[in-house]
């Protein structure tokens, strides 16, 4: 967890300090005294934090170049944290700063424990993003190959333009449905078509073999237990 940490500011008196606070309590710890490197140096190292100043060029005292760094960062990877660097009488624009996507920001001069407090919660919370971020890409793939093995085509006869305007109507609310029918007569592509035109249908349809089940297992297979429940319960 120890996390990866990038540094850009154009004070380089800041960066070695910082590098040098830094290096003992993090895996690894990049400075860039230029922004213009930052999106060359996000794409090649990925990085859990980002230490980014609010102002770049002399007499500039906007924040708009911080923002604007920023805002990139977040193009480039969504799940970046970006922590901003400012002086005291610059928290108005750090505030501002927040609101359009940064996480915290972090006043000079610093404490150094509250600092490095600050950046490992920061880094905790990028890689909770990116496991987030995981698990929404693997659903979207399991939904996706859901889609295309499983497709209900209804025919064109009464009985079932009848099943899809059941289909259609049941649909759209929240209520609960009982399939019923012989086994072969496709209760589950029925039951996929209900979800994947309700409100829910960008979640995950789990299908589970009942038939399979034993009547002591039924209630716990389905919702769970609480270990040391029954014989086997081990988790």
């Amino acid at each position: 967890m120890r996390g990866r940490i990038l540094i850009v500011d154009d004070d380089v008196s800041i960066l070695r300090t910082l590098k040098l606070l830094l290096r003992d309590d993090f895996d690894l710890v990049q400075t860039i005294s230029n922004p213009k490197f930052i999106p060359s140096e996000i794409k090649k190292q990925r990085y859990d934090v980002i230490l980014l100043d609010m102002n770049f060029s002399i007499g500039k005292q906007s924040g708009d170049e911080g923002l604007f760094w920023m805002k990139q960062i977040i193009e480039i990877d969504p799940t970046q944290v970006v922590l901003m660097i400012t002086a005291y009488g610059e928290i108005n624009l750090a505030v501002k700063a927040i609101k359009q996507g940064a996480t915290d920001f972090i006043v000079k001069p610093w404490e150094n424990t509250k600092l490095i407090a600050t950046i490992r919660t920061g880094v905790k919370l990028c890689q909770s993003n990116r496991n987030l971020s995981r698990l929404e890409d693997q659903h979207q793939l399991m939904y996706e190959d859901n889609q295309r093995q499983f497709q209900f085509i209804p025919g064109s006869s009464p009985g079932m333009l009848e099943v899809v305007n059941i289909i259609n109507k049941v649909a759209a609310t929240d209520a609960n449905v009982l399939l019923l029918g012989d086994n072969g007569t496709g209760k589950e592509l029925i039951a996929r078509d209900i979800h994947n035109k309700s409100g829910r249908r960008n979640k995950i349809f789990l299908s589970v073999d009942l038939g399979s089940l034993s009547e002591n297992l039924f209630e716990s297979e389905l919702f769970g237990h609480v270990k040391g429940a029954f014989t086997g319960a081990d988790t």
